[in-house]
């Protein structure tokens, strides 16, 4: 993993919020001086690679909380000598900086959190175990069944009495309810920045709203980023537009408004957003992971049980793994009131079964009751394909604009 971000400049007009972009461009390179000043001071790292994991407790353990997730195709053809070429690019490119050893936070990680989601992550986590210390945080799939979120609270004791074993620490109640107010603040924040993108003319592109993130969680300069970026777009009215974003609410021609659903967009892995909005369009809304999914809840601060409160929180993810997944098709309704889409995109990673079948039903509920056209576009981790999607999407703008002037 590059220790410098080569993200794309950005093309904001309001400096502060130019400033603030720029500082998560730079993500990699301050979270690696985060951990490398964490562990210094004899703060574990934690690496996880789901949204399932939750960070307040991992933070109330006074560890460092780091998502692995590879987004580098550079990393796949050395996970192939151990992982089948059939399987969902995310997985490989994150076994294959095992393989190289070229992701510091995953040789630092004094614990990876193997949470059972897909098959692909649970089978290649066994292999990882062999080579890091690994505990297992089992996810049960019944979405809605009592007796699976009684499980899942149950599962949440369970690590948090690992973590206290592990790094000899006491998990206590005021730490776990200060984790939850750092963990809300965060997620409170981002879901600001998201909301910018219910403009007409939205401040943002969808490339840059997805680098206001960080692997790390609850960094303190990165919240102070977010309140800049926040603060600097409102003081202008939210008058910091790309040249690329012109949209207007009146008519077409404008930027095809696009809700993006499906699997995450990891660090690395956004070229297909980026033909998305190359094509002429602005990407209003994520549902993903790696955008709106997860930080649409906060933890319910004011539970008796912590532990309890977080497990309510993170166990009404609407994840692909789970059965009846109708929480998704809630959300992608939610968002779609509140963003008003022109169409609605679905990216899924090549083998990734669970989302590659769901896609049925989300290709169901844009068409026959959103009434929004559907584009799915499969693919994995190599630009060979790029030409390909990018026609298929300028087709798919080329018929939103016909029918407008039609």
């Amino acid at each position: 993993m590059e220790c410098r971000s080569s993200g794309p400049q950005p093309s904001v007009s309001n400096a502060s919020a130019g400033a603030a972009l720029r500082w998560f461009e730079d993500m990699i390179d301050h979270c690696y001086d985060y951990a490398e000043a964490a562990r210094a001071q004899g703060r574990p790292v934690v690496g996880i690679m789901c949204e399932f994991t939750p960070r307040e407790i991992i933070l109330a353990a006074g560890a460092v909380p780091v998502c692995l997730c590879g987004g580098s195709a550079a990393t796949i053809p050395p996970a192939e000598q151990f992982l089948p070429a059939n399987l969902c690019p995310l997985i490989k490119s994150t076994f294959g900086y095992q393989v190289t050893g070229k992701n510091p936070f995953l040789n630092w990680a004094d614990l990876v959190v193997a949470e059972t989601t897909c098959d692909g992550k649970k089978k290649m986590f066994e292999l990882m175990g062999a080579a890091k210390p690994m505990y297992v945080l089992e996810l049960p799939h019944k979405a809605e069944n009592a007796a699976a979120l009684e499980h899942w609270t149950q599962e949440l004791h369970k690590f948090k009495a690992h973590l206290e074993e592990r790094f000899n620490t006491q998990i206590t109640e005021e730490k776990l309810r200060a984790a939850i107010q750092l963990m809300n603040r965060e997620r409170g924040l981002r879901r600001q920045l998201a909301d910018l993108m219910t403009q007409d003319q939205p401040p943002l592109t969808g490339r840059q709203l997805i680098e206001f993130k960080s692997i790390i969680s609850g960094i303190e300069a990165d919240l102070q980023q977010y309140e800049n970026g926040l603060k600097s777009l409102s003081a202008s009215g939210g008058d910091a537009s790309s040249p690329n974003v012109t949209a207007t609410k009146a008519s077409l021609p404008r930027e095809i408004r696009v809700l993006l659903t499906g699997v995450p967009i990891v660090h690395g892995a956004e070229r297909v957003l980026e033909l998305i909005e190359n094509a002429g369009a602005v990407v209003v809304a994520m549902e993903n992971c790696t955008g709106l999914k997860p930080i649409l809840e906060d933890v319910d601060a004011a539970d008796p049980a912590p532990i309890r409160a977080i497990a309510k929180k993170y166990y009404h993810l609407p994840c692909s793994v789970l059965t009846p997944n109708s929480g998704r098709f809630d959300t992608l309704r939610s968002l779609s009131a509140k963003f008003r889409p022109d169409c609605v995109i679905e990216i899924i990673w090549q083998a990734c079964l669970t989302y590659d079948i769901e896609s049925i039903q989300v290709r169901k509920l844009a068409e026959e009751e959103l009434k929004l056209p559907y584009l799915k576009i499969t693919t994995d981790y190599s630009p060979s394909d790029s030409a390909r999607i990018s026609a298929r999407v300028e087709a798919l703008f080329e018929t939103i604009k016909a029918k407008a002037k039609g």
